[in-house]
């Protein structure tokens, strides 16, 4: 898979239909779109995992768009007929997890000889869920970090997305806790991989 800031036409079948993903890396211009994007995501696939209290807290702290991987452009949109349907991607710097408006942020570069890629923000609408866009947009991170140089990569992994990221090769390392707001914490489930 190439990403050089071109569109990449990736075809699914879905009853026997081809259906047209379109992956692309995210502009500035897409943030209002993805903010939409991953509360649906969160409240409509999160919600076995999470309680209401946490969902709503991680949705104003953690689950928020990280613009630095925009501006890094290390991070992608799938579209399918013009609707962005998930996003996800990768990052050079050392923050493991959250948005903008997360507290917890180190954005030093770092060294792909030493550290690992973090695999950051998958996120899929709950309505094409289970169609392979979370796995597109995982192999363009993965491979996007790879021609960067790096060999392993991690993740802060969401309790709804360790199943999925166990099928893909990664293995956990620790389950954290994610300070969010008035005491309120999130599991989430440190996650690697070699490449």
């Amino acid at each position: 898979m190439r990403l050089d800031g071109e569109i990449y036409n990736h075809c699914n079948r879905c009853n026997g239909a081809p259906m047209p993903y379109f992956l692309r890396k995210a502009v500035a211009d897409d943030i209002p779109a993805l903010e939409k994007l991953i509360e649906a995501s969160v409240r409509g696939l999160q919600a076995g995992d999470y309680t209401p209290v946490q969902i709503e807290a991680a949705l104003r702290t953690v689950f928020t768009v990280d613009s630095q991987l925009i501006k890094d452009g290390t991070y992608f949109v799938v579209e399918q007929d013009g609707e962005m349907i998930g996003c996800g991607g990768w990052s050079q710097r050392k923050t493991l997890c959250g948005g903008d408006h997360h507290g917890v942020r180190e954005n030093a570069l770092m060294d792909p000889l030493q550290d690992a890629a973090k695999i950051r923000a998958i996120f899929v609408h709950p309505l094409w869920a289970r169609r392979g866009i979370g796995s597109l947009l995982l192999k363009a991170a993965e491979e996007a970090a790879m021609a960067a140089g790096f060999r392993r990569l991690e993740m802060g992994a969401t309790l709804t997305g360790v199943p999925v990221y166990l099928r893909r090769g990664y293995r956990k390392t620790e389950t954290m806790t994610v300070p969010l707001e008035n005491g309120v914490t999130l599991p989430v489930v440190r996650m690697e991989k070699s490449c």
